[in-house]
């Protein structure tokens, strides 16, 4: 089992910055791959970054392409999101999650927590 929990959210201005971060407890290994996913009212949840833990290898949506970036902490097993440049089309409520590898689907979600940004 692996836990998720999401913090960081809030309410923004465009062009404000903010940052996301996700607590992993648990049996984690060290090949997983740790995502953030965003889902805004009345749309289909959409991946947003992702991150490879054994070697840092990132990936992202190309809506947050040049203004999100994703990150890690082995030492604290921690993810991060810090999302600069915000526009109103970026709120959502953002979820951490986890996959055992990057053959593997996302099995462990956390919570969710919300970004809403105001024009």
């Amino acid at each position: 089992q692996v836990q998720l929990v999401e913090s960081g959210g809030g309410l923004v201005q465009t062009g404000d910055s903010l940052t996301l971060s996700c607590a992993a407890s648990g049996r984690t290994f060290s090949s997983r791959v740790m995502g953030w996913f965003r889902q805004a009212p009345g749309k289909e949840r959409e991946f947003v970054a992702d991150i490879s833990w054994s070697d840092g290898t990132t990936n992202y949506a190309g809506s947050v392409k040049g203004r999100f970036t994703i990150s890690r902490d082995s030492a604290k097993n921690m993810v991060y999101l810090q999302m600069n440049s915000l526009k109103p089309e970026d709120t959502a409520v953002y979820s951490c999650a986890y996959r055992q590898n990057v053959f593997s689907r996302y099995d462990y979600w956390g919570q969710g927590t919300q970004v809403t940004v105001s024009s």
